[in-house]
């Protein structure tokens, strides 16, 4: 990507957090998109700070606070940008603004009904919708369990406009060893989507390739 003057910029990449259940995937993701030089434009749902409070323990009474004491200078220095949900004029609500695309993880059923029919009456659904409309990369992370009909129907719909779904289903051949390597399985599995290389996981076949596997213990 480059700016008007034709110089180079960051990959820049939209990340929403829904109030699904398993917000860990959503952080662990920004983090690593970060650590990969890659700007990231986040979009939290009020539900989605209400997970983020029960699960992580988040201090969600100081939004901004809680955002610097999870992920520090990259904040003030530009590099993740937060929209609150309510700012449906904010750079990502338009097309004309250039990302690579959007990640919603987790992805609350609701969620994925609004974006599945078109109803962008927040930001976290404008953005995924300027996503659809420009032919950019969606990918959701549907985390419901069990699933009816309606929530079946959407996520069809969703796949045959393109969309990738990455629902949050973990896999056990690799031999994981802590929740963080069952997290990093799964914000692997999106970063394959996107595509962006990565070794958050041992793939089947790596150890026969002579690959080495990834450090069970690493948390960033």
């Amino acid at each position: 990507m480059v700016d008007s003057t034709g110089a180079a910029v960051r990959k820049r990449w939209v990340v929403g957090i829904t109030g699904a259940s398993g917000s860990v995937y959503g952080t662990r993701l920004i983090h690593v998109l970060l650590a990969m030089d890659i700007d990231v434009h986040l979009i939290v749902t009020e539900a989605g700070w209400r997970v983020l409070k029960e699960e992580l323990g988040w201090e969600t009474s100081r939004r901004q606070a809680a955002l610097e004491a999870e992920f520090k200078d990259h904040l003030s220095s530009g590099r993740l940008i937060f929209h609150p949900n309510a700012d449906i004029g904010a750079s990502i609500a338009s097309g004309s603004f250039r990302v690579e695309g959007m990640i919603v993880m987790p992805c609350s059923m609701g969620t994925l009904a609004s974006i599945a029919h078109g109803i962008s009456d927040d930001l976290m659904t404008r953005a995924a919708d300027v996503m659809l409309k420009e032919g950019r990369k969606l990918v959701l992370v549907p985390r419901e369990t069990p699933l009816h009909a309606i929530h079946l129907e959407n996520m069809l719909t969703l796949a045959r406009l393109g969309v990738k779904l990455v629902p949050a289903m973990p896999a056990f051949y690799y031999g994981p060893q802590s929740l963080n390597d069952i997290v990093n399985f799964l914000v692997g599995k999106v970063l394959d989507q996107l595509p962006l290389d990565h070794d958050l996981y041992r793939r089947w076949g790596d150890e026969q390739d002579g690959a080495t596997p990834p450090d069970h213990h690493r948390t960033n």
